[in-house]
């Protein structure tokens, strides 16, 4: 089970981040401006996040018999709607804080909206990696499986987590004192 026990420990880092996000979109709604220097890396990093995690996906599925049927099945399509929906909404919240960093007028009321919108897509896209994609994980790959899953999965997410704790002492004081969603 060491790939579901990765695939967890990187959901509790995903759900610190998206808490800090949460923070600053409250504090846009209380009228301050947020660090958008600080925000265009948490987004960069879970940007490349995605971006490792999928492509181990879409080759399981390419390879394993039973993840092409979970695929092409009633869960797997859902998990693939909510994926493009996130997508989506990560894509527009990473230009719109390109524009406010090249001094483009973007109305922060509009921001926080597309904000807001990505967190809770962002929030239904973990909340169907639990309850769709770790099941499956847990019936159909063997150990064996598993292992070879875990060794594709990007293994970056604690260096750049590192980075981000050296560039940004503060971030990481948030990060550390963001609940987990597992307690």
């Amino acid at each position: 089970m060491a790939t579901l026990n990765k695939v967890r420990r990187d959901h509790a880092n995903m759900a610190r981040l998206l808490h800090i996000l949460v923070l600053r979109h409250q504090s846009l709604a209380d009228g301050e401006r947020p660090d958008f220097h600080l925000m265009r890396d948490i987004v960069d990093y879970i940007l490349d996040y995605m971006n490792g995690f999928i492509k181990p996906l879409e080759r399981l599925y390419s390879e394993h018999q039973a993840a092409r049927e979970f695929k092409a099945g009633k869960e797997g399509q859902q998990l693939a709607e909510y994926y493009q929906h996130l997508r989506e909404r990560l894509n527009l919240l990473s230009e719109n804080i390109d524009m406010i960093l090249k001094d483009v007028v973007v109305p922060m009321d509009r921001f926080a909206d597309d904000l807001k919108a990505y967190l809770d897509a962002h929030q239904e896209y973990l909340r169907a990696e639990r309850e769709l994609l770790f099941p499956f994980f847990r019936e159909h790959l063997t150990e064996e499986e598993q292992q070879d899953l875990l060794k594709l999965l990007p293994d970056g997410a604690q260096e750049n987590l590192a980075r981000l704790r050296e560039d940004y002492p503060q971030l990481y004081r948030e990060f550390k004192e963001a609940p987990s969603p597992f307690v």
